[in-house]
């Protein structure tokens, strides 16, 4: 990609797992604090894979985390597939940048970082922030059931823009982000994806949404996702091509966003179905993708199942949140903190030839294999 030319092929060569070595010494660790085996649950497994995404033993603390959201509208909306009218995201994005979402709530309570980055609102670009709006390719995406979502130039745009926000959160020092999208129609999208992707009939990925939509609603809905799939499965070796058949623009800069923060060696937290269909679609680019990323929430969505099951990520949370816009997500980040804080404080027993523990065993970002002497996929 250094040319300047897109090919996704390059990210299976750009993408390394996490530190095995580290993980096995975090592993070691661990061991040696006299808590009795499975006594903390998954905390010890979080710890140990943030010690290999760090690529350091003991692990930092999650200090920098940032909630990103991609935001977009869907002309499938028009259907009726939603539970909210089509072309309203934008009323989500005001709130959300007002502070009364439910997202907005939490992540002052955390005290994370909220990004909103506009692709397709259908709404004037003017009556939102120019830094939400900087990225936008479009004024909502295309109606999947008859038509492309995006050009093959918008495609490959709203891909680049997904990128370009994974640097700058990488270049920023975000050391987490909690991944999440704010749409509507965008679970629909999400539907044809994983569908496609898993070889599946409408019936079995359509769920009722974020709004829970009534059983006309699902109905319409799954008729819609099986006219998507009639279009995407055609495309379905070129994901890039898929995407801009039945993925809108910001499932598409999700998409190349978690690839690129694959790239930077930046952990990602998913969120719900959208962010799951997105990370299935980079998946079939780079194999390696998902061991960057844990699932935050089952919402209840039958497509994201299905996504997590086929890349094997057991969600940490099951409080059947529907909210959507990372909020699920959201709510696992002091679960990731918690494992962080133990697996870095807890002390250890020495060895049996009077060593301390072997915490001087670090990379850090200056070293190669650190977040920012890591290749730039753009």
């Amino acid at each position: 990609m250094s040319d300047g030319s897109l090919n996704l092929d390059d990210f299976g060569d750009l993408i390394e797992r996490p530190d095995s070595g580290v993980r096995r010494d975090a592993e070691d660790r661990r061991a040696r604090t006299g808590l009795p085996a499975g006594a903390l649950g998954r905390l010890d497994e979080l710890g140990e894979w943030l010690a290999a995404a760090q690529a350091r033993v003991p692990v930092e603390p999650v200090s920098r985390p940032k909630a990103v959201l991609f935001a977009g509208d869907h002309g499938v909306a028009r259907l009726g597939v939603s539970a909210r009218p089509a072309g309203s995201a934008h009323t989500l994005v005001r709130a959300a940048l007002e502070g009364t979402s439910p997202v907005a709530v939490l992540a002052r309570r955390f005290g994370v970082p909220l990004r909103i980055v506009d692709m397709s609102l259908d709404c004037d670009p003017g009556d939102l922030p120019g830094e939400v709006t900087r990225h936008r390719v479009r004024r909502s995406s295309g109606r999947l059931d008859v038509e492309d979502s995006l050009t093959p130039e918008e495609a490959e745009r709203a891909f680049r823009a997904g990128m370009a926000v994974a640097d700058e959160e990488a270049d920023a020092g975000t050391d987490l982000v909690v991944l999440g999208d704010i749409s509507v129609g965008g679970t629909t999208a999400a539907g044809v994806l994983v569908a496609a992707l898993c070889g599946t009939d409408a019936s079995v990925v359509t769920g009722r949404g974020g709004g829970r939509i009534d059983d006309l609603a699902w109905m319409r809905k799954c008729a819609a996702i099986r006219d998507g799939l009639r279009r995407a499965r055609p495309v379905l070796g070129d994901q890039l091509r898929l995407l801009g058949a039945v993925a809108g623009a910001d499932l598409t800069a999700i998409t190349g966003f978690l690839l690129q923060s694959a790239v930077r060696r930046t952990p990602v937290i998913l969120d719900g179905v959208v962010s799951a269909a997105c990370a299935l679609v980079a998946q079939r680019v780079a194999f390696r993708a998902p061991d960057w990323w844990l699932a935050g929430q089952a919402s209840g969505e039958p497509a994201q199942a299905k996504a997590l099951d086929r890349m094997a990520l057991d969600p940490l949370l099951d409080h059947g949140v529907t909210a959507g816009e990372g909020t699920g997500a959201l709510l696992a980040l002091p679960l990731v903190r918690a494992a962080a804080s133990l697996a870095a404080e807890l002390p250890v027993r020495p060895e049996p030839d009077g060593r301390e523990d072997r915490e001087g065993r670090e990379e850090t970002a200056a070293e190669p294999g650190g977040r920012e002497d890591a290749a730039s996929a753009g």
